[in-house]
């Protein structure tokens, strides 16, 4: 059952409501905060505060600051009046579930408005991104149909030009074809000398020097293109790969898995490992873990809380998976007034007794009470009364249980009041 807070303080302005709530030890992130524009609340274990506001505020403007064990509510005010009292006064338990019933809805018609607006503000985002995406393309694209187009039409240039040389070409060579038969009606010996007369000095004097030898040797340029280049040298090439650490591919690989499985066989090994160095001078019945956990507790009826400790230690050095050992140590370190130690056996013992079924519920109501005892001897009584309050889930019927929680409350309750 949560605790009401009542150490608040609160001051206002015409338009503004300050409102600060201490947090009585409890860590800021486990505070629960819940405000709407007529209804507060603030839940922090075992602590909880309800506030059923004199008049509506502002709650999208309003604020809340966790900090220095304290949590401050700056609360603006839709009307500008001054408060009579912070929380209205006269309400019975119908309107008041009225008031949260409607206080939860309108979160969750605002938190889905909001979501609605995110999600069609994303798809705008979107939208815009498709079309500026589109438009970039349609750029890349006339670019690559300017530039093709320009090819085109250097082309088709080119092959304009190409055309005017072969019929200029064809022009030249027309004429000469009517020179020649305009010069076939005249003697033999004035048409060698006409011909003589037209060639160009150069090529006559080459003709004259390449006489006697092949004709292709006229074109040596020509020639040498046509040459088949030489072989290449043989030669051998040396390639080195990266060494295969696993037998299998690295997506196959279990490496991390037979790491872990390792692990823990080493683990085991030791942990069994009796005839170890540590072990030697032990007996042989002094080896078995069940063995020690009787003698601790021979030990323990004694009220020989030291040498049950040390049997229990021994047997979670050869055992150390095993819950009842850390939850009989907790007992004696309880006994010893060590209760830090007890703390930490109690929760070894608690995260050791996972899943929580029927068959360790026993166990675990242990765990919590003599962890919640240790709490208590250390004036942490916030800590104990929820160790308490988990035992209660466990065996909700257990009477002695039930007064040792109420007591805390008291305790608490009481401490409170003095510090007002």
């Amino acid at each position: 059952m949560p605790l009401q807070l009542s150490g608040y303080s609160w001051r206002q302005t015409p338009t503004t409501v300050f409102l600060s709530l201490p947090l009585r030890g409890v860590c800021a992130r486990d505070a629960d905060v819940f405000c709407s524009e007529s209804y507060l609340k603030v839940n922090f274990p075992p602590y909880l505060f309800e506030a059923f506001l004199y008049a509506p505020i502002d709650d999208g403007n309003s604020k809340a600051k966790i900090g220095n064990d304290a949590i401050v509510f700056t609360l603006y005010k839709k009307e500008a009046v001054m408060w009579e009292t912070l929380s209205i006064s006269g309400v019975d338990k119908e309107m008041m579930q009225r008031i949260r019933e409607k206080s939860i809805l309108q979160a969750q018609e605002r938190a889905k408005e909001a979501a609605e607006a995110k999600a069609t503000a994303r798809r705008e985002d979107q939208k815009y991104a498709l079309n500026v995406m589109m438009k970039i393309e349609e750029e890349e694209r006339k670019k690559i149909e300017d530039v093709k187009e320009n090819e085109r039409r250097k082309a088709t240039e080119e092959l304009e030009a190409w055309k005017e040389c072969q019929r200029n070409a064809g022009g030249h060579e027309g004429a000469r074809r009517e020179e020649e038969a305009g010069q076939r009606g005249k003697p033999v010996g004035e048409r060698r000398k006409l011909k003589h007369q037209s060639l160009p000095g150069s090529l006559t004097s080459r003709h004259s020097a390449a006489k006697g030898r092949d004709w292709g040797s006229i074109f040596p340029a020509e020639r040498e293109e046509e040459r088949v280049p030489a072989p290449r040298p043989a030669g051998s090439i040396t390639v080195s790969f990266t060494p295969r650490v696993f037998p299998t591919a690295l997506r196959e690989s279990q490496a991390a898995l037979e790491e872990e499985w390792l692990h823990k066989q080493a683990q085991a090994r030791r942990a069994v490992n009796t005839d170890a160095p540590e072990f030697g001078d032990l007996k042989e019945e002094e080896k078995n873990p069940e063995w020690l956990k009787e003698k601790g507790n021979k030990l323990f009826a004694t009220e020989n809380y030291l040498a049950a400790a040390d049997a229990y230690s021994l047997a979670i050095r050869l055992s150390s998976r095993t819950p009842v050992l850390y939850l009989n140590r907790a007992a004696c370190h309880l006994k010893l007034r060590n209760l830090h130690k007890a703390i930490e056996d109690s929760s070894t013992a608690l995260a050791l007794l996972t899943p929580p079924v029927a068959d360790n519920a026993d166990a675990r109501m242990k765990a919590h009470l003599r962890r919640g005892a240790a709490f208590c001897q250390l004036e942490l009584y916030v800590e104990g009364l929820q160790d308490y309050d988990a035992a209660l889930r466990i065996d909700p019927a257990n009477t002695a249980v039930q007064s040792d929680a109420e007591k805390i409350r008291n305790v608490i309750q009481g401490t409170e009041l003095k510090s007002q």
